[in-house]
């Protein structure tokens, strides 16, 4: 009778991974059964808006969480932490990021130079001039765009707008003026700033923590709301199972052309997935092992919800929430999943990272244009670049792919001959994204646990020796 039991009580605590699941399955399977209903004319954006519906529901939920939550447990986790361990955290998370970041371009490259999917799929690709990106853009003003929103100058509109460059066309331009040579003026559009929150958040925990005693109302503060924003997030995630299901159904209804995946980029699309694959179950992998000595692969298990919610959501910032709730239920350290995570969901996009170096390659090999050493390793450098840089937002990387085209020379329309299976790759590189945060901040918390546990042996220390001297004084 002991069998049943553990299988129901295991069934139990992942009844909520178990019902996101069938969420999934059941909304593809409802998209390609409304696809394959005979309807004249296809089904129109009203129609599938309604459908989306309860999903954009669901997205909101977790979106509106994700601002408290970014700042709250940020300063609350390095103001709760003495500076010299924050001061270690960040080094190791630095040294996480930046490896699993480089190996996953590398191991893109690799692939896409091994398989080389657009010689073998041929040159009879053409661009779709409705779908080609509208705004003109430089690697170095992206850059520098970057670096700006590090440091927004308004802490109110960094919650709500992103500042970004816009060049414009002079009205005396001739053919031979290139776009440096182009007027340069600038907006802020839609989107939080989560990178410039992110930098503010860990200046103001560090402040906190050095301000002691005077501090401490503050801190309290930050820690009651990051406190109160997973409490609601633990009623939000238990309506995901629906929001997944409806937002899956209405992507399969949006696609034009599923045959693509099938058809020409097919190999392209293989070679992207090989690549996440290898990098999320064994680049990660290897970096797990070597770091704990221990496997992964009973955490990534115990990761169901999380992996299901970025493949559904196609969002690592609005996984977020599930993350921490996730790594909450597991056991692990909250002043370091509080501090990893964020930070890892803002900056650290593996996926986005292989995908673009792969996709610039694919793109230059279908175009004919031959890269040599110089060029490939520009390819990384700026893959990894645009990684950090795209938002974790649905198919944010495609608008950072046009700074990796300009590496190789390539013109920003070509991004349209991958768009057809965009919808899908970004799914799957959301998902490695999320792991590969979630399974650093395990990394961490393993690697920092003795660093953890010293104030609280110092202060047992010092609880013994104060009860030695008064007895000594008695």
């Amino acid at each position: 009778m002991a069998r049943p039991k553990r299988w129901k009580k295991c069934m139990w605590e992942n009844l909520l991974t178990l019902l996101t699941v069938v969420g999934v399955f059941a909304g593809t399977l409802l998209g390609f059964i409304l696809r394959n209903i005979d309807k004249t004319g296809g089904w129109t954006n009203r129609e599938i808006m309604y459908i989306q519906f309860p999903g954009d529901l669901f997205l909101r939920m977790l979106k509106g969480l994700i601002l408290p939550l970014i700042v709250a447990s940020i300063v609350s986790s390095i103001g709760s932490l003495d500076l010299s361990l924050s001061g270690k955290i960040g080094m190791r998370s630095i040294y996480y990021y930046g490896t699993t970041t480089i190996t996953a371009v590398i191991l893109g490259i690799i692939l896409v130079l091994v398989i080389r999917p657009g010689e073998i799929s041929g040159t009879s690709f053409e661009v779709d001039k409705d779908l080609t990106p509208i705004r003109n853009v430089t690697t170095s003003d992206t850059l520098l765009d970057l670096v700006r929103n590090i440091f927004p100058s308004n802490l109110v509109q960094a919650c709500v707008a992103q500042y970004r460059t816009i060049l414009t066309e002079p009205k005396n331009a001739t053919n031979e003026t290139t776009i440096e040579e182009w007027d340069i003026s600038s907006k802020y559009t839609d989107g939080t700033n989560t990178l410039g929150l992110v930098v503010f958040s860990i200046i103001l925990g560090i402040t906190l923590g050095k301000m002691g005693e005077s501090g401490k109302a503050l801190l309290d503060f930050f820690i009651a709301l990051s406190e109160a924003t997973m409490i609601i997030t633990k009623w939000v995630i238990w309506i995901s199972p629906i929001g997944v299901f409806f937002l899956v159904a209405a992507k399969l209804l949006e696609i034009e052309d599923i045959s693509a995946i099938i058809g020409k980029l097919g190999l392209y699309f293989m070679t992207v997935l090989l690549g996440l694959f290898l990098h999320g179950f064994g680049t990660l992998s290897v970096i797990y092992f070597v770091c704990t000595r221990e496997l992964p692969f009973k955490v990534i298990g115990q990761m169901g919800q999380v992996l299901v919610t970025a493949f559904g959501t196609a969002s690592s910032t609005a996984t977020l929430p599930v993350t921490l709730q996730c790594l909450d239920n597991m056991g692990a350290d909250p002043r370091i999943t509080r501090f990893v995570v964020p930070i890892g969901a803002t900056i650290n996009m593996d996926g986005t990272a292989l995908y673009e170096a792969v996709a610039a390659i694919f793109i230059s090999q279908v175009r004919g244009v031959s890269l040599n050493l110089s060029k490939v390793i520009g390819v990384s450098v700026t893959a990894t670049a645009a990684s950090i840089g795209a938002a974790g937002i649905p198919q944010a990387g495609l608008v950072t792919m046009v700074m990796v085209l300009d590496t190789i020379g390539l013109p920003a329309k070509d991004v349209t001959l991958i768009i057809a299976v965009d919808w899908l790759l970004d799914r799957f590189r959301t998902t490695i994204n999320v792991m590969c945060d979630a399974l650093g901040a395990c990394i961490i918390e393993k690697m920092s646990k003795g660093d953890l546990n010293v104030p609280a042996l110092n202060q047992t220390e010092d609880a013994i020796e104060l009860a030695r001297l008064q007895n000594s004084d008695n």
